[in-house]
């Protein structure tokens, strides 16, 4: 016999079971569930598909979704088989209020919950949208992005859950469920093949090992080739080469106990990303070109010229076991999980066919998390739920820049810029460069050939250990039936210790062309080689009255590109150098901690309507800068003219003598967020009609922007970003088989304050990439003929309104941050699916069946000023379905 947790407001929650109308509202998309009388949903609570309500956990709580007082889209697995979704990336164009965004590899994409979150190419950041699955924290979204395989449903939760879910999401949470096994023998295979010659197959097994023992096995594999050609390489991009495979033990050995163990492992071996031009700038056309060069001028003709193929690979896998205990009106779960990740990429990141630089990282992420909950289920008016979260995280990178064998050469053009005339040829102009390169490295004692004629551009190497402890809950007071007042708390302590390694390996990029200036006009002076100008001969030089004359007359000329000829290199001075991290001045830590909390009260108007408010705050922990572009606070370090640190201010790095050439300042880290949100709703069933509403203010502070710019990653702080809107959910079942969804979201943000963007003041502005409205409809119609076989129609549509898509900090900053790229999507899927009585389901699926063109993502162009870049969304894909069930 099995176990069931009925949660808690027992009265309030049969009350609505017992009202619910044969059918439930959901998310778009969100599949009908079958009828059932209410003895048979009793007895098969977990299993939405067999009952006529959706229950879900959003509260840490089996709910039915009409009495759960949380803005919360559902999506059930029906749904997810019928639309073809097989990852969170598509699970987007179903929940208006999430955006995914697929950044330069498989394995980097950012979660978008009601506009918030952070981009997820940095270890480093923690998201603001958790992920979990199966009640296990998923820290990083490479780790959450294989093939979504036997899941029961999805549960998308809008806004921080700081009171629910020991590792604070300060934006939202993704919640998968999957099956667990069960005690009766069944399962599913399921094969589809379609255009891009793809091929996809999982399948599931379950049943009884003994009478109190279940087990279950499922997998999957997915191969497909690229939407795009790597022209010069005749090779495929954007293709789709991973599996994965999982196993589950459900153990019950008496009615009262349940044990829950998970092995799970996913690969993914892809060749990835598709990039395109939007804009070929100067550099891109001059020097890429001088060097032989080739790059695509149209985004969306999928055409890609690169000198190497890029390989990416993850490798993600890990044990959970959760045990569940039922005492009485108490119930005790425990989450106990390990997980591995292992992600590697191996790209030309310069996106030309000329051999520039290629970058390389491995990275390595190991996560302990423990749960601990104790939940109440009293008949009287008082019920809590009280929890402990412990987690600790490893976190380990290396990473690097080459130096290409056209490197030389496309850094000559660009020195010989200045100096030749309009229209010179570029063999001409590349040797004019190298001769001006030679001359540098003559005036600068370098060896010929030494500028870019290395085999390293930058090494680096990074870990994080973060250790975090949460204590949780909430307490529901009902004083008179159907009126709950609810409040919680999240109490979190966080601690980071980070290292940050780095080298550069270029010479040129080791020498501030100022200083340089500086110490051979001084050694001029003093008729002594450049090698013996220590900093105590500067100091001297420049305090000595006889001689401080004569510095600063040096130090103005060092300034004066008509006197310094060297300073025309500064724009070849791709990645310099920067102190490693801890040192005596920076520590390498920081230590958050946090009382979050949530005032909420929700009231049954009536059998078919339940209305909420609510006010909650939110908090994540500080994010460390794990990027080639890790630099030390303005309060640490000030930089001289030019970068100068001869000329430097007094300082705390330049004082401990730990000042490197051409520092200049950064972020090691951002601090904290902190969000608070104001929220009412509505939740709303009659027979045939469902409605959920809700409206909120939601601010977070001290959101962390992560901008690329050009040569490296800027995280910092913004002061406050709000936004305002509602989210509409809405199901019509006109007529028995025939299902209408509608969902709407409308956000209207603003960065209230970010004076210090690196594009500028940005208070006052909407931030880039967030449409005013998003909608998801859809139409499934179900026709069931006598014998049990059905015939299952659905077409869904999904809309973002026209918005910017985002301001660059090079391209758009030149411009007067002008936006100049926008984006609005309409996207069309259909599928079509006869499921015969035996069991054997076949179909036919499109998705983006109007075949339109939409960019996801752009960025400046690597090291090529004034060219802008861009990811394009994939193309129309279709095939067919075969399924069967046993």
């Amino acid at each position: 016999m099995r176990s069931i947790n009925t949660g808690t407001a027992g009265s309030f929650r049969f009350a609505l079971l017992a009202g619910a109308a044969g059918f439930a509202l959901t998310a778009p998309g969100v599949a009908l569930a079958q009828d059932a009388d209410e003895d048979a949903l009793a007895s098969e609570l977990g299993n939405e598909e067999s009952s006529n309500v959706i229950i879900v956990t959003a509260s840490k709580r089996e709910q039915t979704l009409q009495e759960t007082p949380i803005s919360v889209s559902v999506t059930t697995g029906e749904t997810l088989e019928n639309a073809q979704i097989r990852d969170v990336l598509d699970l987007q164009t179903v929940t208006p209020s999430l955006r995914v965004s697929q950044l330069q590899t498989s394995s980097a994409s950012t979660f978008i919950v009601r506009g918030f979150g952070n981009g997820d190419n940095n270890f480093g950041i923690e998201p603001s949208v958790g992920v979990f699955i199966d009640g296990v924290f998923r820290s990083r979204s490479a780790s959450a992005l294989n093939d979504l395989t036997n899941v029961q449903r999805i549960e998308v939760l809008n806004g921080p859950q700081s009171t629910l879910f020991g590792k604070n999401a300060s934006a939202g949470v993704i919640s998968v469920i999957t099956r667990p096994p069960q005690f009766d023998w069944g399962g599913s295979v399921e094969a589809v093949y379609g255009n891009f010659d793809t091929f996809f197959l999982k399948g599931d097994v379950t049943g009884p090992i003994t009478e109190n023992i279940a087990f279950s096995v499922d997998g999957s594999y997915q191969r497909r080739d690229g939407f795009g050609e790597i022209v010069n390489l005749d090779e495929d991009i954007n293709d789709r080469n991973r599996w994965a495979v999982r196993g589950q033990l459900l153990i019950e050995p008496t009615p009262d106990l349940s044990v829950r163990i998970i092995g799970d492992y996913a690969d993914i071996d892809e060749v990835c990303c598709q990039t395109g031009n939007l804009v070929v700038g100067p550099v891109t056309s001059g020097a890429i070109a001088a060097v032989g060069g080739q790059f695509p001028t149209d985004v969306f003709s999928r055409e890609n010229f690169l000198n190497v193929v890029p390989e990416n690979k993850n490798e993600n896998y890990g044990i959970s076991g959760q045990i569940d205990y039922q005492l009485g009106a108490i119930s005790i779960t425990s989450i106990t999980a390990y997980r591995e990740l292992r992600n590697s990429f191996f790209q030309d990141v310069d996106f030309t066919s000329a051999d520039l630089t290629v970058e390389n990282r491995d990275q390595a992420v190991d996560t302990f998390t423990q749960e601990l909950r104790i939940s109440s289920d009293f008949d009287g008016p008082i019920n809590f739920l009280l929890g402990g979260y412990y987690f600790d995280e490893q976190i380990g990178q290396e990473s690097g820049l080459t130096v290409g064998a056209d490197f030389r050469d496309f850094a000559a053009f660009q020195a010989a810029a200045p100096l030749v005339p309009a229209g010179t040829p570029a063999a001409v102009q590349v040797a004019t460069g190298n001769q001006v390169l030679l001359g540098a490295e003559a005036g600068l004692g370098l060896p010929p050939g030494a500028i870019f004629g290395g085999d390293v551009l930058s090494i680096e190497s990074f870990f994080l250990d973060n250790e975090s402890y949460s204590i949780f809950g909430t307490v529901d007071f009902e004083p008179v039936d159907g009126l709950v007042f609810t409040a919680g708390f999240n109490y979190t302590d966080d601690s980071k210790d980070f290292g940050v390694d780095f080298v550069a390996g270029d010479p040129l990029a080791n020498i501030n062309l100022v200083d340089a200036f500086i110490v051979g006009g001084i050694a001029q002076a003093l008729m002594i080689p450049p090698g013996q100008v220590t900093p105590d001969v500067i100091a001297g030089f420049a305090a000595d009255p006889a001689t401080a004359p004569f510095f600063a007359g040096i130090a103005a000329a060092a300034q004066d590109p008509a006197q310094n000829p060297l300073l025309g290199l500064g724009a070849l001075q791709f990645q310099p150098p920067f102190p490693s991290v801890p040192n005596p001045i920076e520590d390498g830590q920081t230590r958050d901690d946090d009382f979050s909390y949530l005032l909420r009260a929700s009231y049954q108007v009536s059998n078919e309507v339940n209305i909420y408010a609510s006010y909650a705050t939110g908090f994540k922990a500080s994010s460390v800068n794990l990027s080639r572009d890790s630099r030390p606070l303005l309060s640490d370090f000030t930089p001289g003219p030019l970068n100068s640190t001869i000329l430097a201010p007094s300082s705390p790095i330049l004082d401990a003598g730990l000042a490197t050439p051409n520092l200049t300042t950064g972020t090691r880290f951002a601090g904290p967020e902190e969000a608070e949100v104001y929220e009412i709703g509505l939740k709303a069933q009659w027979d045939g009609i469902g409605i959920n509403l809700a409206l909120f203010d939601q601010t977070i502070e001290g959101f962390q922007s992560f901008a690329f710019t050009g040569l490296g990653f800027a995280l910092q702080n913004a002061g406050q970003q709000s936004v305002q809107g509602f989210e509409l959910d809405a199901t019509i079942n006109p007529t028995d088989g025939l299902v209408f969804t509608f969902a709407a979201t409308y956000l209207d943000p603003v960065f209230d304050d970010f004076p210090g963007s690196v594009v500028g003041d940005l208070s006052g502005t909407r931030p880039s990439g967030i449409s005013e409205w998003s909608i998801a409809t859809s139409a499934t119609y179900t026709h069931e003929w006598d014998s049990g076989t059905r015939l299952i129609s659905r077409i869904d549509y999904n809309h973002e309104s026209e918005v910017d898509i985002a301001i660059l900090p090079t391209f758009n900053f030149a411009l007067g941050n002008e936006p100049l790229f926008r984006r609005d999507v309409n996207l069309v899927n259909a599928s079509v699916t006869l499921a015969l009585n035996n069991g054997l389901e076949i179909g036919a699926f499109a998705r983006n069946l109007l075949d339109t063109d939409d960019i996801l993502t752009i960025f400046d162009g690597v090291a090529q000023a004034g060219s802008v870049s861009a990811y394009p969304n994939a193309p129309r894909t279709y095939g067919g379905v075969v399924r069967f069930r046993f």
